[in-house]
């Protein structure tokens, strides 16, 4: 166990080099200026877009705009909110936020641009459905001689899209406030993560569009109250995380000069692991919704990055700076411990039951959107019918997950979720101007205002 412990410690080193930073920060800012801003000015139409205001049941695809958004936001909301961003703040210190502020805005376009040529590029499967993601524009999109990259993605996307750090951190919030066995919340989970997987990304859909907005709505709720209670302390955290962004003086757990260099790839990374823009998860399940008009849903999948890292993990980051606990973290890894100590001394005992349904949601929300990314990587690369055996490793995984620590954790799936970008990427880069072409396309048609 130390071996794979020192592996993956090396592995994320490794994987979350510069290259990789300037490959997500610098394509999402092409992407950005490529689309003449298109995650601002398109704002108005995505929420049209969202509200069903151009759905048509005959569509191709299986779930609607609203469906596939919130079985992304499933994913992307989730821990990575409450316990990454204290990860980021106790590692990266408060100038973190500002660098995880960065990589959703310009990941906004990224998501536009993955998401479009999801829908532009689907394959019918073996039963005739039509499927989307990365693997799949990457071979149609760029022919088949990039076949590789499909596979090396689809490889990478098991590993990366195992929810090991859900239920860990979930063991985590248990242990902290309630004494619970980190072995026994496998119990809980595992049952209910099953009964929604085994019916496939429309019941999967279902799930999400009823749990994302409430998780989302009590959570958020919950971090304004605090927040509200410190408000005279806001504008000195934001001026802080602005300030330590560039000077590398960050005070996290008494670690202090802590260099800038870390400052961004700490944020970029733990954006990256919050929003996924760029990592090529999204594609996956916006690629399923129905639709004829690619850009459409491209527009939907943007207010991904916003919704996450924006609005939410901004709740989180506002709550910790606020407080006095971040000061006595070890400088490591702890996550949702020190979110749940804020709650705690916010709310009490209320606080402690608050933050284990925002955790327990979250990791099950969470859960159950990498379920079905997790499946179509295997179904792409053994066929739909065998694809569905994934669902019984994934299970399996949870255990696994909730008893291992979650240094080991994050740098398992830190160091897939970056081989994973890079064809994605890649893709995404090379088919951008084919993206422009269909948006001008669309925006021009006389029926839209």
């Amino acid at each position: 166990m130390e071996s794979v412990d020192r592996f993956f410690a090396v592995a994320v080193d490794y994987a979350w080099g510069l290259p990789l930073i300037i490959l997500l920060i610098g394509g999402g800012a092409y992407l950005t200026l490529l689309s003449r801003f298109i995650p601002f000015f398109g704002l108005r139409h995505a929420v049209k877009i969202l509200r069903g205001t151009y759905d048509d049941p005959n569509d191709p695809g299986e779930i609607s705009h609203f469906q596939a958004l919130t079985t992304a936001l499933s994913a992307t909301v989730g821990v990575s909110n409450i316990g990454g961003v204290a990860i980021a703040i106790t590692q990266g210190g408060p100038g973190a936020v500002f660098w995880m502020w960065v990589a959703a805005i310009v990941g906004m376009a990224t998501k536009f641009f993955t998401c479009t040529v999801a829908c532009m590029y689907r394959k019918q499967d073996e039963q005739g459905t039509p499927q989307g993601g990365p693997m799949y524009y990457i071979e149609v999109g760029l022919g088949r001689r990039y076949r590789f990259l499909s596979v090396f993605f689809s490889v990478c996307g098991l590993i990366g899209c195992l929810a090991m750090l859900q239920p860990n951190q979930f063991a985590v919030v248990l242990r902290v406030n309630y004494g619970v066995n980190p072995r026994v919340t496998r119990i809980p989970s595992a049952p209910i993560v099953t009964a929604v997987i085994v019916g496939g990304i429309q019941r999967i859909g279902r799930f999400t569009e009823k749990l994302v907005p409430t998780m989302c709505g009590v959570y958020v709720l919950a971090c304004l109250y605090i927040i509200a209670t410190h408000i005279n302390l806001l504008p000195q955290v934001i001026f802080r995380i602005v300030h330590d962004a560039f000077s590398g003086t960050a005070l996290a757990g008494g670690v202090t000069g802590i260099a800038v260099s870390r400052v961004i790839t700490t944020g970029v990374k733990r954006a990256a692991f919050s929003n996924e823009a760029g990592i090529g998860t999204a594609p996956l399940a916006h690629g399923a919704a129905k639709t004829h008009e690619p850009v459409r849903e491209g527009l939907v999948a943007m207010l991904g990055p916003f919704i996450d890292t924006i609005v939410v993990c901004s709740m989180t980051a506002f709550v910790i700076l606020t407080s006095d606990a971040w000061h006595n973290g070890n400088g490591g890894t702890e996550g949702v411990a020190l979110t749940a100590r804020v709650f705690e001394s916010a709310f009490g005992p209320l606080g402690q039951l608050i933050i284990t349904f925002a955790v327990g949601s979250f990791a099950i929300s969470t859960m159950v959107g990498y379920s079905y990314y997790g499946r179509k990587c295997c179904s792409y690369l053994v066929g739909q019918r065998r694809g569905q055996y994934y669902n019984y490793f994934f299970i399996a995984t949870l255990v696994v997950g909730a008893v291992w620590s979650v240094e080991t954790v994050i740098n398992i799936m830190d160091t897939a979720f970056a081989l994973m970008a890079l064809p994605n990427m890649i893709a995404t880069i090379l088919l951008a101007p084919r993206v422009m072409r269909a948006t001008r396309a669309y925006f021009a048609r006389a029926e839209l205002d």
